[in-house]
């Protein structure tokens, strides 16, 4: 399941280097007329770096079960995590999305991931909209992987199979969720999806998981909604107490509709990367 910014597979409750920067401009005022003297230039702000203030990264005991991947706001833990389930947790990628270049221990030496923000920090993120949270917490973790693991790598677009998700002709069936200062998140199970205040984009990239495929969000539809989508799995589809296949379930229950087409797919090409040091 997936909570805020953080991924997970399946059934879990815990859900991939470049730091975001927010830019800040000054507005220069001109000196009054009657002034004999340059006045001193004000000192530039600083922009705002998200960034961990602490990280520790260390192998897993041998013999560890489990992977356990959950934050925070203002933390990051990952127990026993390969450097697959890593890399899944810190960039937009699917369950069933290759790694060109990754090494083979890529999924089977296992870490242990602790990272904290300073305050500082994590009052100027919370002051940022729910998406804008996610990215940036993402891109902080790709920043682990590129300082501890030497990660380095590139993206080519190849043409495969996508969804776009787009409006059904039976008409649009959410509601916007009400403003308010709540985190967003959302979650998957088996015949189920919950979304709470997110984007539309959060559910295309959820049925994307599910799919195993990229899902193009094309509604036009802006805001945030809570959304609780129900099916019957395509292997129990049969039985007396079936209901809804995942893409009649999207058309009756939230009044969106998945079309198949071909489309450009981001891979994401691993160049180098190193089993890091223990610290």
């Amino acid at each position: 399941m997936r909570t805020l910014s953080i991924r997970s597979f399946k059934l879990s409750s815990e859900s991939r280097g470049r730091f975001f920067t927010v830019a800040v401009s000054l507005l220069a005022f001109a000196l009054p007329a009657f002034s004999q003297s340059a006045q001193p230039a004000p000192a530039p702000v600083k922009p705002q770096t998200f960034a961990f203030d602490v990280v520790s990264v260390r192998p897993s005991k041998p013999g560890c079960a489990g992977m356990s991947i959950g934050a925070s706001f203002g933390r990051f833990s990952a127990r026993c995590t390969t450097l697959w389930g890593l890399l899944y947790n810190a960039f937009p990628v699917r369950l069933s999305s290759p790694f060109p270049g990754l090494p083979g221990w890529a999924d089977s030496a296992a870490f242990d991931v602790e990272a904290k923000m300073d305050d500082e920090t994590l009052q100027a993120l919370q002051k940022l909209p729910a998406e804008q949270q996610g990215k940036i917490s993402q891109q902080m973790r790709q920043a682990i992987l590129a300082d501890r693991f030497q990660l380095r790598i590139h993206h080519e677009t190849r043409e495969g199979q996508i969804y776009k998700l787009i409006l059904a002709k039976s008409g649009f069936k959410l509601k916007e969720a009400p403003a308010s200062d709540r985190g967003s998140g959302s979650s998957w199970g088996r015949g189920e999806i919950k979304i709470n205040n997110g984007p539309l984009s959060s559910l295309a990239f959820t049925l994307g998981d599910i799919l195993g495929h990229d899902v193009i969000d094309q509604t036009g539809r802006s805001g945030n909604y809570d959304i609780a989508l129900h099916w019957t799995p395509d292997e129990e589809q049969g039985t007396s107490d079936a209901g809804p296949t995942l893409f009649t379930a999207i058309e009756e229950q939230l009044g969106l509709k998945l079309v198949s087409a071909k489309g450009p797919v981001d891979v994401i090409v691993v160049d180098h990367v190193e089993k890091p040091s223990a610290n």
